[in-house]
């Protein structure tokens, strides 16, 4: 048999945090990039099998599947199942742009009583409940990152990040949490 090598994803096994937050790496999920005008977002969120959302700073979710609003055409679509979502998005037979970008991505989801505190260290956001509810998503900066933020329970976020940025973003993520936890 020939040696064939294994490639480890991302963060593998990486944890972190402190006695208010943690931080972990999410599951393995698909990705997608979608953009489209408005007269295809009908089509394609019954292909999607949710909303696809128009409000910014907004999402929906249906299931394991999230439709994260980035701009006026544009869209991250979230499958923590798997899905093949550029398949899905196929058979809409509307006007649209969707790239996979699965293996672009990481996720880290930042969770506890510290994570607000946590990722408002490096984020420039108002992340306070009142301004950034349950649902909001948002293109952002973390650090000097870009990341996609959506907050998924009032004491809980998932940071998408390129997996190049990753070692970064889960470091300052890791410092963040420590001064949070103080």
């Amino acid at each position: 048999m020939a040696n064939v090598a294994i490639r480890k994803p991302a963060l593998a096994g990486r944890l972190g945090g402190s006695a208010t937050v943690r931080l972990t790496t999410a599951p393995a999920a698909s990705r997608m990039a979608l953009r489209a005008p408005a007269e295809s977002l009908a089509a394609l969120s019954s292909a999607l099998g949710l909303s696809v959302p128009t409000t910014p700073k907004t999402s929906s979710r249906a299931g394991a599947r999230s439709a994260l609003w980035l701009g006026p055409d544009e869209w991250l679509v979230v499958d923590e199942a798997g899905a093949d979502l550029v398949a899905l998005s196929s058979g809409a037979g509307a006007l649209h742009s969707a790239t996979d970008v699965s293996h672009r991505n990481v996720a880290i989801i930042v969770s506890g009583p510290g994570a607000e505190a946590t990722l408002s260290a490096g984020c420039p956001q108002d992340l306070s409940l009142s301004s950034f509810p349950i649902g909001a998503a948002s293109r952002t900066i973390f650090g000097k990152a870009e990341i996609v933020l959506f907050r998924t329970e009032e004491d809980t976020f998932r940071v998408e990040c390129w997996r190049s940025f990753s070692d970064y973003v889960f470091g300052l993520l890791n410092e963040a949490a420590e001064d949070a936890g103080h």
